[in-house]
C-alpha cells in the first residue's frame, strides 16, 4: 500500500509539472494585475494598428494567426511567465518586421491582450524588461 501511494504521489507531482513552472503560492502572477488600465487603453490603439489585421479587431484569428483570447490561447501559456509571451510577441511580430515596435508598445498589446482575457489591471505599469516579466507567472484565470 505504501508503495501505491509513493508512485501515485510521484505521478501527481510529475503532472503538476509538466505544463512549465510549477508556481509557488505567494509568487507573482498575472491575476495580481500586471498592467494598468491606462496601458491597456493604449494597447488597444496598438493592437488596431499593428496586430489586428492578421490577428482580428476581436482578437479571434483568422485560420493563419492563432486567436490571443480563449482557452486554447490561455491553455498554450499557462505554466510559463509573462516574459515568455512578451519575448515571442517581441521577437516574432508583427510577422513581416518582427521587432519594430519599442518596448512600450509591446508591453501595452499585452496589457490589452491580458485584459481582453479577464486578467484585471493593477496599480503599477508592465515593466518592459524580461527579467521582471520572468518573474510574473501565466496562470488560468479562476473561471477558465
Amino acid at each position: 500500500m505504501k508503495s501505491r501511494i509513493a508512485i501515485l504521489s510521484a505521478a501527481l507531482a510529475v503532472s503538476a509539472t509538466i505544463g512549465g513552472v510549477a508556481w509557488a503560492q505567494g509568487a507573482a502572477t498575472v491575476l495580481d494585475g500586471a498592467y494598468t488600465e491606462a496601458q491597456a487603453q493604449t494597447g488597444q490603439d496598438q493592437f488596431s494598428a499593428h496586430c489586428a489585421a492578421c490577428h482580428g479587431s476581436g482578437l479571434t484569428g483568422n485560420g493563419e494567426a492563432p486567436a490571443l483570447v480563449g482557452g486554447e490561447f490561455i491553455s498554450n501559456w499557462a505554466g510559463l511567465t509573462l516574459g515568455d509571451l512578451f519575448e515571442r510577441i517581441r521577437t516574432t511580430m508583427p510577422q513581416d518586421n518582427p521587432g519594430k515596435l519599442s518596448r512600450d508598445q509591446y508591453a501595452q498589446i499585452l496589457a490589452f491582450i491580458l485584459k481582453s482575457n479577464g486578467y484585471p489591471a493593477g496599480q503599477k505599469a508592465m515593466d518592459t524588461r524580461t527579467p521582471f516579466l520572468n518573474a510574473i507567472g501565466f496562470v488560468p484565470p479562476p473561471h477558465h
